[in-house]
């Protein structure tokens, strides 16, 4: 005699309900805020300074981590490291309280700086910078080329740079004191970098740039406008030409 089998019924499934959900949100929300606030942080590259590798209107994120002071708790599971030689840096602007810029390290503490003829030599030899354009190469500039054997009056360099300037002075280079950097842009012609306002201090550095996630079309001078009109008119501008004026090419691109 056969005894039929009894179906099992299919279990129900559990309906989140709304207490689950907002907690469910919150829990999101408070972790995407704490990594835009501790971990990674977007900025907007304003200027040409850094032209080729980075342009006016690229939108990348900024690893805050990796420079920072380490701590013994979580320091095995970050990947902290020293600000080295070639690295490009976002920082508070030592001279301009609230601005920031972004700049490639040419000198960390200890190394001996000096142009001649626009080439950089550091501790005596020539660096090779297959990164650095001179789109403004028909202008010739002695202070800007032949840093620092020019003296700085007349150059548009800060006062405060033009009084301390000469106490790093050694020979023919400037010598770059424990605790900072000295910092130049990859269009390197156009560049209002530490030739003009002196070394970026450790503790302005805000971090790494590690990839562009956006970048559109945008005029040289946008980032100056003040006027919340020419603002919102910039924005309804993002808004018709989204797709035509976004460089799709340079999206994810990392910044080296």
């Amino acid at each position: 005699m056969q005894v039929a089998k009894k179906k099992n019924k299919p279990e129900e499934k559990h309906r989140e309900t709304t207490v689950e959900f907002l907690a469910s949100l919150a829990a999101v929300l408070v972790t995407g805020l704490f990594i835009i606030t501790f971990v990674v942080q977007a900025f907007e590259i304003p200027s040409s300074s850094m032209e080729d590798t980075l342009l006016i209107g690229d939108h990348v994120f900024v690893n805050r981590v990796q420079f920072a002071p380490e701590t013994p708790w979580v320091g095995p599971l970050l990947p902290y490291r020293e600000i080295r030689r070639g690295d490009i840096v976002v920082f508070l602007h030592p001279a301009e309280p609230g601005l920031y810029v972004v700049k490639r390290i040419v000198g960390v503490p200890g190394d001996r700086i000096h142009l001649r003829d626009g080439a950089v030599y550091r501790n005596g030899k020539k660096l090779d910078e297959p990164y650095v354009m001179h789109k403004d190469g028909n202008t010739y500039n002695p202070y800007r080329d032949n840093f620092p054997a020019v003296p700085p009056e007349g150059y548009s360099v800060a006062p405060e740079w033009q009084l301390m300037m000469r106490s790093y002075i050694q020979g023919d280079d400037v010598v770059v004191p424990p605790h900072n950097y000295f910092a130049m842009g990859d269009n390197r012609d156009v560049s209002y970098d530490s030739r003009y306002w002196g070394f970026v201090p450790k503790e302005n550095v805000i971090g790494r740039p590690m990839f562009i996630y956006w970048s559109f079309e945008t005029p040289p001078n946008q980032y100056l406008q003040k006027e919340a009109g020419a603002r919102l008119t910039f924005l309804g501008h993002v808004v018709l030409h989204f797709f035509d004026e976004t460089r799709w090419r340079r999206t994810l691109r990392l910044v080296r």
